[in-house]
């Protein structure tokens, strides 16, 4: 069983950064996509990042170009999310996904459904 824990969340004011980290246990991380997504109070969550098995491709939802970006450290079994010139409407509960390797389907993966384990979330406020 994959148990995925995110950590760096926390309270921010706008312009400030963050980095989320996401520690992967119980299978080897360098097999799946892995992605980030969040969800802000009475919204469904949304695709923010995603990072294929080798860590050579990523893809940034679009109107998060130039302030995010991901990463994977294969080797220590983690994914991160840098967060720059962080905005109020940023404010969610960042939760990271992992995709099995199936063997089909294209990269980028951004849908829910297309990730088969979630962490519990990191709260992250910006303040203005």
């Amino acid at each position: 069983q994959v148990q995925l824990v995110e950590s760096g969340g926390g309270l921010v004011q706008a312009g400030g950064s963050l980095r989320l980290s996401c520690a992967a246990s119980g299978r080897s991380l360098s097999v799946s996509s892995m992605a980030w997504f969040r969800q802000a109070p009475g919204t469904e969550r949304e695709f923010v990042a995603t990072v294929s098995r080798s860590g050579d491709s990523t893809y940034i939802a679009v109107f998060l170009k130039g302030r995010f970006t991901i990463s994977r450290d294969n080797a220590k079994n983690t994914v991160y999310l840098q967060m720059n010139s962080l905005k109020p409407e940023d404010t969610a509960v960042y939760y990271c996904a992992q995709r099995r390797f199936k063997g089909w389907g294209t990269f980028p993966f951004t849908a829910p459904d297309d990730y088969d384990y979630w962490g519990q979330g990191t709260r992250v406020t910006v303040s203005s």
